[in-house]
């Protein structure tokens, strides 16, 4: 699928279109209080970022098989102590995105009474298409404000995978201060706990 420049200004709009009159924006604690309610449930397909409720892009075909390769490519080389989940949602600072993968530390039921958080997290992926533009913005400073040692956007509009690392924040500002780009024949490096923990080949994620 490719996104035309109209489609990815739109986006890019949308993310910009905040008011700047006093507006109100909602805690994770207040975002937790109305899923339990009942107010806002699986269906209304929205995230929390950065005290906003901000829609998720309706998954096309290659989104979803890309997604579950990718699941598919972590699950095998995950070493012990750690294990991969996809769609859920990790709890930040004010945010609780659901990043397409993610490598979190210890077992599932070890998040019983919580989501994981960002010292939880070795590893975390989005899949791009339509929401490359926010993936390599708004998610990207997120991630590094939080911390989060590697970010991974799985680039279906480019065919490439991008590999973000070492999270700075200076002046207010986050970002990452490593960038590589990985092709289609390359293998990418999973780093947990600043150890190579194992390769996985770029093809094995790309429909």
């Amino acid at each position: 699928m490719t996104v035309s420049v109209s489609q990815a200004q739109s986006v890019k709009q949308a993310l910009a279109a905040v008011p700047s009159e006093q507006v109100w924006r909602f805690s994770v604690g207040q975002y937790h209080q109305m899923i339990r309610a009942g107010i806002l449930n699986r269906e209304d397909q929205v995230e929390l970022l950065k005290g906003w409720l901000i829609s998720k892009m309706p998954k096309n075909p290659p989104h979803r098989i890309a997604t579950k390769l990718t699941r598919q490519s972590l699950e095998a080389v995950v070493p012990n102590g750690w294990y991969v989940d996809s769609q859920e949602p990790i709890t930040l600072e004010d945010s609780e995105p659901e990043p397409d993968a993610i490598i979190v530390r210890g077992d599932t039921r070890d998040y019983s009474d919580g989501h994981p958080t960002s010292k939880d997290i070795a590893l975390v992926v989005e899949i791009a298409d339509a929401t490359l533009e926010r993936d390599r913005e708004l998610k990207k400073e997120l991630y590094a404000r939080a911390g989060i040692p590697m970010y991974w956007i799985i680039n279906l509009v480019e065919g490439q995978l991008e590999v973000y690392s070492v999270p700075t924040s200076e002046s207010g500002d986050s970002d990452y201060a490593s960038q590589q780009e990985f092709k289609r024949g390359d293998s990418a490096p999973i780093v947990i706990e600043s150890e190579i923990a194992a390769y996985v080949a770029v093809n094995d994620l790309f429909p």
